[in-house]
């Protein structure tokens, strides 16, 4: 295919994009002003610029401009639960008749305490943050006080949180961790995980980096290599955790030592965690003579501690996640089918109902099999599939949340195939 036409194709896509979003367009030239780029969330740039929500319900969108789209995205993982749960308004609304910014601990977060142990087969003690990139820095931190080591290892191309990105151009804003980079899949590499090393971070499916999953033999390959070394396993499952009840480590049966947790887990409310075996959390038990502290005013917040309650104890059950499990596991097989039969460069890669469409060949066993993606189809194939009223990421990103339905996703696939063709029709 010819990329200058794909450039050419997306020009077009984003004049008639923005033909039909004026109010947007004036809004963000306003947020520019005051925002650098017009947001606070690099993610969510869109070109020539994003449309401006006016408001969600369910599984919708409707922008300023009054158009509304399905939301395929699900606010990349963590609105696993549509953009209003009855239960989580329900709880929220409930627990501000109490008041909040209590400066104090309260009964909420012993509940949500208790779901997150009951549910996740490496936690046996966790405390809570208030993002996953947090949780992620201070399951670092935890892993290098208890091993009395410094060098942390990492999948190149991975991305754990905002300080902890170890793609291209993630380098200016990395946490000043000393990093070893290995290659997400490729078991011989472990052997370079040595006495040396405080603690693996990996996520048993890539989020951000592609969605691309951890075969089964690596993670067992790399639980032997960790206990071979007295380095600490860390299972990034900010975004994985749906894929149970249990999160993807119930799913794999690879108990990794400590877990970090975010996204959906609140219902939508800001939140994180971390956590793990006792022994290593007991760190920040002086009872057990630990010595370290972990500050932060909002980690037990009323608001936050009250959604998660609800969305454990009400939504977020495995007879909800499996059908979605499997509901993401069917429309990937279908998009695979349709990307076969099109002479475009196109594959899907992910687990459950997370997954990723990218602009190459195939296959894709880690981000280096992304390197010469073509940047253009995929923003094309962005606007057409926003034009026909299906919203996914840019970079191609999926994640379906509870509320999507069937039919919504014979919806995409019709969208995709009609999307397809427009592309084709004009090479």
């Amino acid at each position: 295919m010819n990329m200058s036409t794909f450039l050419a194709q997306r020009k077009a896509a984003e004049v008639r994009y923005a033909d039909k979003r004026p109010r947007s367009k004036e809004l963000f030239d306003r947020a520019s002003t005051v925002m650098p780029g017009g947001s606070t969330r690099s993610v969510l740039d869109v070109q020539p610029f994003p449309f401006r929500v006016a408001s969600a319900t369910g599984s919708q969108l409707t922008d300023v401009d009054g158009i509304t789209y399905i939301d395929f995205l699900g606010d990349y993982s963590a609105g696993l639960l549509g953009h209003d749960p009855a239960p989580v308004r329900a709880a929220v609304t409930a627990a501000l008749e109490n008041g909040w910014s209590f400066g104090g601990v309260h009964t909420d977060e012993i509940r949500a305490a208790e779901a997150i142990v009951d549910r996740f087969p490496s936690v046996e003690q966790v405390r809570f943050t208030n993002s996953g990139t947090e949780a992620n820095l201070m399951a670092l931190q935890l892993a290098r006080h208890h091993t009395g080591r410094d060098r942390i290892v990492v999948s190149d191309g991975a991305y754990h949180g905002g300080l902890l990105y170890f793609g291209h151009g993630g380098e200016a804003l990395l946490a000043p961790f000393d990093f070893m980079r290995v290659t997400y899949n490729d078991i011989d590499a472990l052997p370079a995980i040595d006495s040396t090393v405080a603690a693996v971070l990996i996520e048993p499916m890539m989020g951000a980096g592609g969605c691309i999953p951890a075969r089964q033999e690596y993670l067992e390959a790399l639980r032997r290599r960790c206990d071979e070394t007295g380095a600490l396993l860390i299972f990034d499952e900010v975004m994985t955790s749906r894929m149970s009840a249990g999160g993807l480590q119930q799913r794999t049966g690879v108990t990794p030592d400590l877990t970090t947790l975010g996204k959906y887990l609140a219902g939508g409310m800001t939140f994180g965690a971390f956590g793990g075996r006792s022994d290593v959390m007991a760190a920040f038990d002086p009872a057990r003579g630990g010595t370290l502290t972990h500050g932060g005013t909002f980690n037990n917040n009323v608001v936050s501690m009250a959604a998660a309650t609800a969305a454990l104890s009400e939504l977020l059950s495995e007879r909800a996640l499996s059908p979605l499990f499997s509901r993401g596991e069917t429309l990937r097989s279908r998009l695979s089918d349709l990307f076969h039969a099109s002479a475009l460069p196109l594959v899907t890669t992910g687990v459950g109902s997370m997954m990723a469409i990218h602009t190459v060949d195939g296959p894709v066993r880690g981000p280096h099999d992304l390197q010469h993606s073509d940047h253009e189809l995929k923003q094309l194939l962005f606007h057409e599939m926003l034009h026909r009223g299906c919203y996914f990421a840019p970079r191609g990103f999926i994640a379906l949340s509870l509320d999507i339905t069937d039919a919504q996703c014979d919806t995409f696939l019709d969208a995709m195939s009609d999307a397809i063709d427009a592309i084709s029709a004009s090479q």
